[in-house]
């Protein structure tokens, strides 16, 4: 008989309470149309969904959250001695350059575990090194120049607007309306802000006016780009910028989340369209991602292709981005997590 693969879906929220929230607790007034459903499920939810998941497809699976507790994971580790760890850690003690330091565990343990490695995070957890390693291979970024000191004036090259982001952050941390500028007073003011607040330098690039594709790359040695998804900000009211924010990606109740709305397969030229694809693959390997990845870019005005973000280990809940390729693609939910798998399993297996 066969073995039923074990697979542990491993996360970390240290702090699930919460998530706890009373029946009115998001009621407010809105004076938008929600385009999307809202549901309210906490990160434990679709966490143990996944796991129920790849029960019913054949593994023996579970879900583990770790609560910024290294030895309460490696005593599961010893208990249970799981086949494949899913790995869904984004940060540790909140800070989420720690996110390398668990995969390299992983590593030191020779448990076979999905998605990048240690220094595929690490790389591109600072944006400041993803552009230049880029740029190095001839992969187009926008236009860019960094700070890590406070200011009372400036003095660039760049073309206005500009936006600012924090160099280290991921999941659109620290990117809002505000954050897109368009004179020398604001700028100073949003780094000095930037500065502050998230205690990391201030990167500022060229703000891309145009069209944002989704890339989704699956694999490992042979990596091949998946049908391209398309952010449609045809319904974004004047008064919001034409970008994907955090409001964007993770507040349902924000006007933001409602006006950027996917579609995939984006209809595009068939040349921008291979090109589209050649760059996110380019890009996946130069940053030494692996199984699974999302490249984001800006299709300008003048059909000029610029990467924004490499970003390994994405979002794989049911109808985020990634996922949303997959299914183009022509696989189930259930099919998706399972390649996933079987290519961390695989690699393992070949050591």
């Amino acid at each position: 008989m066969k073995k039923r693969l074990k697979v542990a879906v491993v996360y970390n929220e240290a702090d699930p309470s919460i998530y706890k929230k009373t029946d009115d607790e998001f009621i407010e007034e809105q004076d938008f149309v929600p385009y999307f459903e809202i549901d309210d499920l906490t990160p434990m939810e679709e966490y143990e969904i996944i796991s129920r998941k790849l029960k019913r497809i054949g593994f023996s699976s579970y879900a583990l959250n770790i609560k910024d507790d290294i030895y309460l994971f490696l005593n599961d580790i010893k208990e249970n001695q799981p086949d494949v760890i899913f790995n869904f850690i984004e940060l540790f003690n909140d800070d989420p350059t720690l996110e390398m330091n668990m995969v390299g565990l992983l590593e030191l343990l020779g448990i076979p575990y999905t998605g990048a490695p240690a220094l595929a995070l690490a790389n591109c957890q600072s944006k400041i090194l993803t552009k230049r390693m880029l740029n190095e291979v001839g992969v187009n970024t926008p236009a860019f120049f960094v700070t890590d000191l406070p200011i009372n004036e400036i003095n660039h090259s760049l073309n206005y607007p500009v936006i600012v982001k924090p160099a280290l952050e991921d999941a659109s941390a620290g990117i809002e309306n505000n954050s897109i500028v368009t004179n020398d007073v604001l700028l100073i003011e949003r780094i000095n802000y930037v500065l502050e607040y998230y205690e990391q330098p201030a990167l500022v690039e060229e703000y891309i006016e145009g069209r944002e594709l989704n890339l989704a790359i699956l694999g490992d040695e042979k990596p091949r780009a998946l049908p391209i998804s398309e952010i449609d900000f045809s319904t974004m009211p004047e008064h919001l910028y034409n970008i994907v924010s955090y409001e964007a990606k993770w507040e349902p109740h924000n006007e933001a989340y409602h006006k950027t709305i996917p579609v995939c397969p984006a209809i595009l030229p068939k040349t921008i369209e291979n090109n589209a694809k050649k760059i996110a693959i380019k890009a996946f390997k130069t940053m030494q991602c692996r199984d699974y990845a999302r490249v984001d870019m800006r299709l300008s005005e003048n059909n000029e292709l610029f990467v924004l973000e490499v970003n390994p280990n994405p979002d794989l809940t049911e109808g985020a981005g990634f996922m949303r390729s997959m299914e183009a693609a022509g696989y189930t939910y259930a099919k998706a997590l399972k390649t996933i798998i079987d290519l961390a399993y695989k690699r393992g297996k070949s050591r």
